[in-house]
């Protein structure tokens, strides 16, 4: 089976950065794969893709050497399932508030006697290879999205489900929780919360990642010890550059013209 390259470095204690797709574009996504990033995310929670899209995605990320990873719709065993049969290499679980969520997550995750995985992967085959079945359940990485005071209420039972490979915060709804605003970079009490979950997952030798807005936010997600962080939505990074390439041709709008 192919290996997989992302979890390999994060089991060598190295960060990675990961591209985040909301367009529902196979062309964008193979565009955001070649850009020399570790993984690409394929947001089906809050992207404006369905699964046939997602499917081509999947296939235009398997052209480079990124590691193909998807945001399910939910939790469910049923939306986990699917993307890990078209060819994810892993997923990033929602809206995670309890230990038995995490552990429906995993046992979706894992063929038997491990979990509860029905087997089928077309797709899978196709990308990890004929031995698909027998090595899936190492190669395959489960994430699961701390965003909620309820999880951070039952931090430690999450952390604890056996077969869980890493967390993933997401900042903006976990500040809602809390009463606070929208925002990737809280400060105050979330930051604290943010740095408890961060500390405990490494302790217990789980990966950590964290949703961010920018590359300058990533720098700083790093040096606090995150491993698996993403430079924006393609979406935002679209509109972003579109807008800065609109704000400097305007720039020169009213000078003199060339005779």
């Amino acid at each position: 089976m192919r290996k997989n390259r992302l979890k390999e470095l994060l089991s060598a204690g190295e960060t990675a950065i990961n591209g985040w797709l909301s367009v529902p574009s196979s062309f964008s996504a193979e565009i955001v794969a070649h850009c020399g990033v570790d993984a690409v995310t394929i947001d089906m929670q809050h992207g404006m893709m369905g699964y046939a899209q997602a499917l081509t995605m999947l296939q235009a990320v398997s052209t480079t050497d990124a590691t193909p990873l998807a945001r399910p719709r939910s939790s469910s065993a049923v939306e986990v399932m699917r993307l890990l049969d078209a060819g994810a290499y892993g997923v990033i679980c929602p809206q995670v508030d309890t230990a038995d969520i995490a552990r429906e997550i995993v046992a979706a995750s894992k063929y038997p006697p491990r979990g509860t995985r029905s087997f089928g992967p077309p797709r899978g085959i196709l990308y990890g290879g004929a031995d698909y079945y027998a090595h899936a359940n190492e190669e395959i990485l489960v994430f699961v999205i701390i965003e909620s005071r309820s999880a951070v209420e039952n931090l430690d039972e999450i952390l604890a489900v056996d077969g869980i490979d890493g967390i993933y915060i997401g900042p903006n709804d976990l500040s809602l929780s809390f009463g606070g605003g929208v925002g990737c970079e809280p400060d105050g009490e979330i930051a604290e919360i943010i740095e408890t979950i961060r500390r405990k997952a490494a302790q217990r030798g789980l990966f950590t990642g964290i949703y961010c807005a920018d590359a300058q936010m990533c720098q700083r997600r790093i040096q606090q010890g995150f491993q698996l962080v993403n430079t924006g939505s393609d979406a935002a990074l679209l509109r972003q550059a579109c807008e800065a390439a609109t704000n400097l041709a305007r720039s020169g709008r009213y000078g003199s013209n060339p005779a």
